[in-house]
């Protein structure tokens, strides 16, 4: 199937000179998953609403501060003809829920997220949440400030954070879209006084103000089809995954991008690997990525690997122009989800730090946990750089 029937010509299109105020009121008011943005009318790039929030750019800026080369990655792009998996995996990568369409060099729409998955919803009752979704997920609590939560969806490249209470139960969810509603309101609001103070008064209040509850819910043996079709008739893009018996307790959240990327799993040879922010890549390949994922994995063997996935988040922190870079690799296997993080400047360092933590990890899932032995493994890979 490709997307020739599913894509849309209907989206909203701005000017790299228009106002970055008006811009945050459209995502406001109509709430769009991405906004195209052109030049002298061609095609420049897309903004989407985790960009807006991310940014430090003010009102008065113009757009084109945002799609500059240097401070955004460059935008998916998409031929009407292609293959619905490959478009999925096109979305998945570019960390996007909107990618522009071309037909014969030219923009002809866009496709979402939604239309994919409305496209193959029947197909999805072949896959249980278990399958795909994301185990561990990081937790706020009902007194944390707006802050806090901004930082955890950046540094884990994430949308929404599961809201605890002070007995540790499931009380509530706070979403991207949920802090930049919050924050549009309030500054538009706001007409006189410190902009620092009311700034760091926003970032302060407890996300239990500006939390949704109760909170949608599925469970582990529930299909991905029923997750989808509940995510799709409340306009919601992740589920709180629970216990059969227990919807206060949180294992897992299921998104409609776990749900994506399970459709760009295959059968192939190599090990299917997804890389986020693959742009990002400097002296390391998506080759060499791979290949030493699957280097971890062979020494293992009764551990299947069925899926890998690998995000980069760049930090502000730079060294000698090269930027500070997060790297998180999590695996799926028939053990269960195992991950490793690590940080380094540029993307190499970052992976061969997160390489190591999860190779450290995956031993303890085997139960080996000798720590001299793991420290002979480690000396011995050090020498081999």
């Amino acid at each position: 199937m490709n997307i020739a029937d599913i894509a849309t010509t209907e989206y909203i299109e701005v000017d790299v000179g228009t106002r970055m105020g008006k811009v945050r009121s459209m995502f406001e008011n109509g709430n769009p998953k991405g906004i195209i943005v052109t030049d002298d009318g061609e095609y420049e790039g897309v903004i989407s609403e985790r960009e807006i929030l991310q940014s430090h750019v003010e009102d008065d800026a113009k757009v084109a501060a945002l799609t500059k080369p240097s401070r955004s990655t460059p935008s998916p792009k998409v031929d009407r003809q292609e293959d619905v998996r490959e478009t999925a995996r096109v979305l998945v990568e570019s960390n996007a829920k909107v990618a522009p369409v071309f037909e014969h060099g030219d923009l002809w729409g866009v496709i979402t997220d939604d239309a994919i998955l409305e496209a193959v919803l029947e197909n999805l009752d072949t896959l249980t949440v278990e399958d795909i979704y994301t185990a561990d997920p990081v937790t706020l609590t009902e007194d944390d400030g707006i802050g806090k939560a901004i930082n955890h969806l950046r540094e884990h490249g994430i949308s929404r954070l599961p809201i605890m209470n002070e007995n540790g139960y499931l009380s509530g969810v706070v979403t991207t879209h949920d802090i930049a509603d919050f924050v549009i309101r309030e500054n538009h609001t706001t007409t006189t006084g410190d902009r620092v103070g009311d700034t760091q008064r926003l970032l302060d209040v407890p996300v239990y103000d500006i939390m949704t509850s109760p909170v949608e819910t599925t469970t582990l043996d529930a299909t991905a089809k029923d997750a989808v079709e509940t995510m799709l008739e409340n306009d919601f893009a992740g589920l709180m995954v629970t216990p059969a018996d227990d919807d206060r307790v949180v294992t897992g959240v299921i998104t409609k991008t776990d749900v994506l990327r399970a459709l760009t799993f295959t059968e192939e040879e190599h090990m299917d690997v997804q890389i986020t922010n693959i742009s990002m890549l400097d002296t390391i390949t998506r080759e060499s990525i791979v290949q030493s994922i699957e280097d971890v994995a062979d020494k293992y063997a009764d551990m299947q690997v069925m899926h890998a996935h690998v995000r980069f988040h760049e930090h502000n922190e730079k060294l000698r122009g090269t930027p500070l870079v997060q790297c998180q690799i999590r695996l799926r296997t028939n053990k269960d989800q195992v991950a490793g993080t690590g940080e380094g400047y540029g993307a190499e360092n970052s992976f061969r730090v997160a390489l190591d933590k999860l190779e450290r990890n995956v031993l303890e899932l085997k139960g080996v946990t000798s720590d001299e032995e793991y420290r002979g493994q480690l000396l011995r890979k050090l020498n081999q750089i």
